[in-house]
């Protein structure tokens, strides 16, 4: 069998939702993403900055403005490179997964349906072939370009779903797609918990975490799903090869992150070594750091920015790993962040 049965080859858009788009303009703008371009036919904008391509639906009616109505501000589908749409398309419906009709998507790809009645596009007009965002985009007359912060890729995108369907949720994407299963975690933090999988694409360019709460105290997890009003893309990870050089020029007015206690700095450069970035100034931006004796990796979370979603920022230097000797740091941060909210 395939271990890549639709030809998967990494992620083409993300596409956002929003009663808001100006608040959501904004914080493209401070992430450092300019905004180029227009679909031809439809009120979708198009913002890019390096391989990271995301459109914001402003369409009054049709599958976005339904999802956005439900779920408030969201990531209502991607777009995910494959090598032939259609058959992609054909392949996926076969191995278990939903098509939608034509009529019922508000751009004209192939797509199956995601977590939570997302949509997924199937993208072959990409490298060679060319380009969507030439082909179906026209240039907007007022572009707003900003300073390009540094931002590669995306290197991962979380999911949370209910409890007792984070197995249903993984099975998807292993079967339809071919992802693997790379890391297992069950973390507990003062308060709540939360067990998760972490999956690999198939042709190795991406992970998609998912998240299920472990208790009913009213966890991380379980307030996303109250707030999102189902499961969903609970965050989105932008790569860059110099995160503090990126955390410096981020604009602080739009973009708040989250906290992280002082006695976590002293011992993380014990516990990883041969970091090689200024101690103080990982400090000082709050990056959390985490890995092992082959290499690590700084990481940063922002408060929740679109309803409960978030964005984290990564750097990868020989390490392939999620932050897991984070995780106990960071959810009690979220905690906290929850407390002074009043949701725990």
């Amino acid at each position: 069998m395939s271990q890549n049965p639709l030809g998967l080859r990494g992620i083409e858009f993300t596409e956002f939702a929003s009663p808001d788009t100006d608040f959501m303009h904004d914080v493209f703008g401070a992430f450092g993403f300019s905004k180029l371009k227009r679909h031809a036919d439809k009120d979708i904008l198009y913002y890019n900055q390096r391989d990271i391509h995301f459109l914001l639906n402003r369409e009054k009616k049709g599958f976005s403005a339904e999802f956005a109505k439900s779920h408030g501000p969201a990531i209502c589908s991607m777009g995910w490179r494959v090598d032939n749409a259609e058959e992609a398309q054909a392949e996926a419906v076969r191995r278990g997964a939903t098509a939608a009709a034509p009529e019922d998507t508000d751009l004209p790809y192939p797509a199956i349906y995601g977590i939570g009645d997302s949509l997924i596009y199937l993208i072959d007009h990409f490298g060679e072939k060319g380009s969507i965002y030439d082909k179906d985009f026209i240039d907007l007359e007022e572009k707003n370009i900003v300073p390009d912060l540094g931002f590669i890729e995306i290197d991962h995108l979380t999911n949370n779903v209910y409890k007792g369907t984070m197995q249903k949720w993984a099975d998807f994407y292993k079967d339809v797609f071919g992802f693997e299963e790379v890391r297992y975690f069950d973390i507990k933090g003062q308060k709540t918990a939360l067990l998760s999988y972490a999956l690999r694409s198939p042709d190795g360019s991406f992970c998609i975490p998912i998240n299920e709460g472990k208790d009913d105290n009213n966890n991380q997890i379980d307030e996303y799903l109250n707030e999102y009003n189902g499961p969903g893309v609970q965050h989105i990870a932008f790569r860059s090869d110099d995160l503090l050089e990126s955390l410096d020029k981020l604009d602080r007015s739009v973009i708040d992150t989250l906290d992280i206690h002082d006695d976590y700095y002293e011992s993380v450069f014990e516990r990883v070594p041969g970091v090689t970035e200024d101690p103080a100034r990982i400090k000082d931006h709050q990056v959390l750091v985490d890995g092992d004796e082959q290499g690590y990796l700084l990481q940063i979370f922002t408060k929740n920015l679109f309803g409960p979603i978030f964005i984290e920022l990564i750097q990868r230097k020989e390490n392939l790993g999620f932050g897991e000797g984070n995780f106990q740091a960071l959810f009690e941060s979220i905690e906290r962040d929850q407390e002074r909210r009043g949701v725990i």
